[in-house]
């Protein structure tokens, strides 16, 4: 029997339950955790709770308690899916308090018309239900997939797929994925009356919520509590059910157990503050905001709001979650977390006072959402936010000459889905919204227009914020959609639709004015002339002057999207989740099975963004697994002479390397930081969003930098040349495979041609390197520490060689100017070179010529080559007798950049083994639709090393088709090879 009821036990689900008040607990490792009202617990063990606690995990923050039953209410196993995805604790309780409207909503079909709320609760857009239902496996959270229509077509986030997962079909940019709060049943009509009647009840009941009971639920849920005992009944209404409570109610002290200290209720020094329910905050969380900083307007979303734990004074404070990296808040107050800030950049918290509710202007232009510096701030007086009621909406009246003021008296017209942004000119930046200074008062917004030709009108548009707000919930477009002569508009509600003819001003209205045409005759209608002057022409009855800002957008077409600013974008609230942190020690970089662990996988590198995979796959082959170009990072700099420099230094060090080291991942804010940069030093502005190439980046990031170049090379007629890299030149001729068999197919595991078939055109970087130092007649002045060079390329659709190996070793001995080097006869000291003899084959093929005075003089005298001109080398001084023994200077490959259909990607060797290659791809996938996010991947790819290890003859024997990824991209597209020597590194 105790099996039975064990096995019924492990199925049954976990109870959910809604917190009933704000609650305070003390936790040993935590500090104060504070707890909301309408957070969402999930009970945990339930064989260990007993009488009145129960262990439970807040799903909001993830912590455990232990809390009494009396500040819990149960939530239906079937609605307790819906309620998980919903953010607003408040909106959770007013939900559940309603189990009918869940209950509706759980079983709407598919093809249902909704309103579905994007952003603030008065933008609600058209939309259809296609999908209802997890959007990950093994998820519980009930997510309402919809299809936005009308003028809201083309503003979602995807084609009805999620993370790769197609749930739904539909137009691209045209699916949303919402929670049960954001969702409005919509019922359709001939006029569509039914549909503004439900809209008008829910917001006279959301109304009647906010002003009568603190936002808090109805009485409609005594169903859900009818098991309980008569006190838990009594302590769960008087928190959960008066409407009108004048104070908090007087609970008993209660001890909040912490979960590190069960035994040890915390009830003695500090007394848990348990708080009822309470009016609701200005401003709600996930709101939109803005605030004036440094006489610029910043923006972002609040994350928190209420007064600061363990202040007397009831002054609130916001929290802000920031667009853009200027904060220096990381959600907490003296130990108390009150939000979740991803980094401190990105938080900002600050009185009331200096916050307003962003204009949709603002919210609505993306180009707007980086902080512009403002001129001349002006002072304008608003109200202070605070419950007030909703204010009701005003009737229009069209401006008609007075004998026609009473023909046409027009309804006040449902909220409209916010009009598409175009893509005219921007308006300029908002001002910095002023300090709220004393109660609501109405303006001349709120009152109906008078019977007369328009001289009592409302004021210019221009005004405040907040009654921008109020101009637009009545359907007023207000300046945020620039209407001009011939657009198509509609006025009024029912919509009369109509041609803009003529915009201008009419004697006694302060404000533009609208000469209309409409679709269809109107009795009150003229024929272009108002007042007995003409302004347009148009047929009779068919002509109609309105306030221009009382015209909207012609519904019936959708406008067209204004442009995402992309370069912004990795800035705005969007990246938050993306986000890298700032690592000021300097980190070496790690090699072997520790690297391999800390770079393999997703989300891993360096974000790609807007065409920045030049810069991504430079800068993760220089820096992810190797030190030789760390010098650049601690290069002396003058913050004085060269202030681009310093800050370019450090965000490369603390904000990329250091943090790529650290943790293995960089977001792509960093590099679009060091690419506006870039931009800013140089005359080039395409840094930040046209594709480049990695040898430009590298140049002008040294060159930004300042430092002394990688590379000295001389010629034989000119002085010495300094440079960051170098172009291989091709030799004359491609190499042709004529030395015999070195390695029988049979025996290796790479699929080998045969000897008939055709072979693949195979060079060596060695044997580039050689002969275009050879055949320019280059030498390097020093030993470089770090070489990085270019391939030879020739466009995609022409090359001059099936692959490239890149050499592993590279023997730059023969290629160093006054140095020591050994005849190819006989090992004594070379005083000659000789360039025609590179291509003979009788002399140690493949390699460069020099030879000694005898070996020189008996070599030329043949007749073959009486006619070469040999060159005689600097030798340093002597003398020189004998052979020459020496260690050879050889520099090692640690990194391939290779580029394919104009995408850059990396190979990195990360340790000593021949199978130690990591590949790297900086937009490997891609999470959303067009305004999504790159996901970087790192990958191990330990079979790149068993092609590096063959030789040209055996490399140009294996089969083409053999050749797969990433093998065939690092052989066939090599852009740039970077090589180093670990111990002249620790000179430099």
């Amino acid at each position: 029997m105790s099996g039975a009821l064990e096995l019924t036990r492990r199925r049954r689900p976990p109870k959910m339950f809604l917190i009933l008040t704000e609650l305070r607990v003390q936790d040993h490792l935590e500090g104060t955790i504070r707890l909301q009202r309408g957070n969402m617990c999930q009970e945990q063990d339930a064989g260990r709770s007993r009488g009145d606690q129960l262990w439970v995990k807040v799903l909001d923050n993830g912590i455990m308690v232990k809390l009494e039953k009396k500040f819990l209410v149960e939530v239906p196993t079937d609605s307790s899916g819906l309620l998980e995805p919903v953010s607003d604790p408040e909106s959770r309780l007013k939900l559940l308090s309603n189990p009918g409207n869940l209950q509706r909503l759980a079983a709407l079909p598919l093809g249902t018309p909704l309103w579905v709320q994007m952003g603030q609760p008065d933008e609600l857009a058209e939309a259809e239900l296609r999908y209802r239902g997890p959007l990950t496996r093994g998820s519980s959270a009930v997510f309402f997939g919809v299809q936005l229509k009308g003028s809201a077509a083309g503003r979602g986030v995807s084609n009805g797929s999620y993370k790769g997962h197609q749930l739904f079909t539909c137009p691209e940019a045209s699916a949303l994925f919402v929670p049960a709060n954001h969702v409005r049943l919509r019922r359709w009509s001939r006029g569509n009356d039914s549909d503004e009647h439900d809209r008008a009840r829910e917001r006279e009941r959301d109304h009647h919520h906010g002003s009568s009971n603190g936002n808090h639920p109805g009485n409609s849920h005594h169903s859900n509590n009818h098991h309980q005992n008569p006190q838990q009944q009594h302590n769960v209404r008087s928190s959960f059910h008066q409407h009108q409570p004048i104070s908090p109610p007087q609970l008993p002290p209660i001890a909040v157990l912490s979960r590190t200290a069960e035994s040890v209720p915390f009830t003695a020094q500090a007394p848990v503050q348990v708080r009822g329910p309470a009016s609701p905050p200005p401003f709600q969380v996930g709101q939109r905001v803005c605030f004036p900083l440094e006489d610029t307007v910043h923006g972002g979303e609040v994350g928190y709001c209420g007064p600061l734990p363990g202040r007397a004074s009831p002054a609130i404070y916001v929290g802000v979650l920031l667009d853009a990296p200027v904060g220096n808040w990381d959600g907490s107050y003296k130990g108390e977390k009150l939000c979740h800030i991803p980094s401190p950049l990105y938080g900002h918290l600050l009185p009331i006072a200096k916050v307003s509710s962003e204009p949709k202007s603002r919210r609505h232009n993306p180009l707007l959402q980086n902080p512009k510096p403002i001129l001349k701030p002006v002072q304008v007086t608003v109200s202070k936010p605070g419950p007030a009621p909703s204010p009701t909406s005003a009737p229009k009246i069209a401006l008609m000459p007075p004998q026609l003021i009473s023909a046409k008296q027009v309804l006040k017209p449902p909220p409209q889905p916010p009009p598409k942004p175009t893509d005219k000119p921007l308006p300029p930046p908002p001002l910095p919204p002023p300090k709220p200074q004393g109660p609501p008062s109405p303006t001349a917004a709120d009152q109906p227009l008078q019977p007369s030709n328009g001289a009592h009108g409302p004021p210019s548009p221009l005004r405040s914020p907040g009654n921008g707000e109020d101009a637009r919930e009545n359907g007023e477009t207000g300046l945020d959609v620039e209407l001009e002569v011939g657009s198509m508009v509609e006025v009024n509600d029912p919509p009369l639709f109509g041609v803009i003819r003529w915009i201008g001003r009419i004697s006694g209205i302060p404000e533009p004015v609208a000469g209309i045409e409409l679709d269809q005759e109107l009795t009150a209608g003229t024929d272009g002339s108002y007042l007995g002057e003409r302004h347009f022409r148009c047929p009779a009855n068919k002509g109609l002057f309105v306030k221009l800002r009382n015209c909207r957008r012609d519904s019936r077409f959708p406008a067209p999207e204004t442009p995402v600013n992309q370069v912004e974008r990795c800035n705005s609230i969007a990246f938050a989740e993306w986000g890298s942190e700032r690592v000021e020690e300097d980190t070496p970089p790690v090699e072997g099975e520790e690297a391999r662990e800390l770079y393999q996988g997703w989300k891993r590198g360096i974000q790609g963004h807007l065409n920045s995979c030049y810069l991504d796959a430079s800068l993760f082959s220089l820096f992810s697994c190797c030190s030789s170009a760390d010098w650049v990072l601690l290069w002396p700099t003058d913050p004085q002479t060269g202030l681009h420099s310093s800050q370019a230094q450090d965000l490369l060090r603390c904000e990329i390397v250091n943090p790529l080291r650290r943790f293995g991942y960089v977001c792509a804010s960093k590099t679009m930081a060091l690419r506006r940069l870039l931009e800013a030093e140089s005359s080039d502005t395409g840094f930040t969003n046209q594709e480049k190439d990695p040898e430009e980046f590298v140049n002008k990031l040294f060159q930004l930098l300042r430092v002394e170049p990688l590379l000295k090379i001389r010629s034989m007629t000119q002085q010495p040349q300094e440079c960051h890299l170098y172009q291989l030149f091709p030799p004359s001729l491609p190499p042709s495979p004529s030395s015999p068999l070195l390695l029988s197919p049979s025996l290796s595991p790479i699929a080998f041609s045969s000897p008939s078939a055709g072979r693949m055109r195979v060079a060596s970087v060695q044997a580039l390197l050689e002969s275009s130092f050879l055949h320019a007649g280059l030498k390097f002045v020093e030993a470089p520490s770090c070489l990085l060079l270019l391939m030879p390329r020739f466009g995609k659709d022409f090359k001059m060689f099936d692959a490239i190996l890149p050499s592993l070793s590279l023997d730059i001995t023969d290629l160093l100017d006054d140095t020591l080097r050994q005849c190819s006869i006989c090992q004594a000291v070379a005083e000659w070179e000789c360039l025609q003899c590179y291509e003979d084959m009788d002399i140690t093929p493949g390699r460069l010529k020099q030879y000694c005075q005898t070996c020189n003089t008996q070599v030329h005298i043949h007749r073959k080559r009486v006619s070469h001109q040999p060159v005689q080398v600097g030798v340093p001084g002597g003398p020189w007798t004998g052979p020459l023994y020496g260690t050879r200077q050889r520099l090692d490959l640690f990194a391939v950049t290779c580029i394919k259909t104009s995408h850059y990607v990396s190979f990195v060797k990360h340790g000593p083994h021949p199978a130690d290659w990591l590949f790297f791809d900086s937009m490997a996938d891609r999470e959303g639709g067009e305004n999504g996010f790159n996901i970087p991947q790192v990958k191990a790819c330990p079979e790149v090393g068993r092609y590096l290890s063959l030789s040209e003859e055996e490399l140009s024997r294996v089969d083409p088709a053999s050749l797969r990824e990433p093998a065939h991209r690092l052989l066939c597209d090599a852009y740039m090879c970077l090589y180093h020597s670990p111990e002249l590194s620790l000179y430099k």
